[in-house]
């Protein structure tokens, strides 16, 4: 992939996802920890709101975190578009995702001009033990 500037930062994309958001509270909303290019990784703290029967976390929670991260990423790069919207997710549930801070580590696989791939692992044991695993595009706006 050719180098690819950031054009908003963890702080910025952080300040923008809860205007966008406003009715969303933090502990709702994954928070961005680190963007470069290419890739990102962005946290869900633990809510036991999250939980479903068995004490796990849900899988619309795995879902939420990996389009965010997804739309965090993106716009990492192409900056303030808030109009960026999904067009597919696809998830995977590769086991039960245990109680706890929820981690997605998401990368970029393709930033064309109209539509933007990539994939996401989600955990919250480790790298190693990855809970879910997503890969989601989105419709970029016109420019």
């Amino acid at each position: 992939m050719a180098q690819i500037e950031i054009l908003m930062d963890a702080a910025a994309l952080n300040a923008f996802l809860k205007r966008a958001f406003p009715l969303t509270t933090d502990a709702a909303i994954a928070e961005v920890i680190q963007i470069e290019p290419g890739k990102a990784r962005l946290v869900l703290p633990y809510n036991e709101r999250t939980l479903r029967p068995g004490g796990v976390i849900s899988g619309p929670t795995l879902m939420s975190v990996a389009d965010t991260a997804v739309y965090a990423l993106i716009l990492g790069h192409i900056g303030e578009q808030p109009m960026a919207v999904t067009t597919s997710l696809t998830m995977h549930f590769l086991r039960p995702a245990k109680p706890g801070p929820l981690t997605a580590d998401v990368r970029l696989l393709k930033l064309g001009r109209r539509i933007a791939t990539a994939d996401v692992h989600l955990h919250t044991e480790g790298p190693d033990k990855p809970c879910a695993h997503a890969v989601v595009a989105y419709a970029l706006p016109a420019q």
